[in-house]
């Protein structure tokens, strides 16, 4: 049997007198085994998005042309969903609040134009103007 040899220094003293050696212990530590698990969405308003209890939203909504047909289909979301714990009116406003607060400075400025429009359809669209 090999006779196993202790040694009494701690680990950082160990690493100093071998400096090589504890660069390759550093890229060993890094490397993690992934797991099987499924990844998360990149952003955290993306899961919200697809997984909050506000509405269940059509595909590309936001990308609409025509500031009528997002307040038309946020609307028609609102009211068919029931995940939501608000009104419908107050859902779909806060969904696309939501998306433009979230976008910021990245959105463009003619879609935000469209968006912030839209808002004011979906008033129109809920008879609250």
């Amino acid at each position: 049997m090999a006779q196993v040899r202790k040694t009494t220094h701690s680990r950082k003293t160990g690493a100093r007198k071998t400096g090589a050696r504890s660069s390759a212990r550093r890229k060993v530590s890094t490397t993690r085994k992934r797991s099987s698990r499924r990844a998360a969405p990149k952003r955290w308003s993306q899961r919200v998005t697809q997984e909050s209890d506000a509405l269940d939203l059509k595909r590309g909504v936001f990308k609409f042309k025509d500031p009528k047909k997002i307040a038309a289909s946020l609307k028609r979301s609102a009211e068919h969903s029931r995940r939501r714990k608000a009104g419908a009116y107050r859902s779909a406003l806060s969904m696309l609040t939501f998306y433009i607060n979230r976008a910021g400075k990245t959105l463009p400025k003619t879609q935000r134009t469209r968006l912030e429009r839209a808002k004011g359809e979906l008033k129109r669209a809920f008879g609250k103007e």
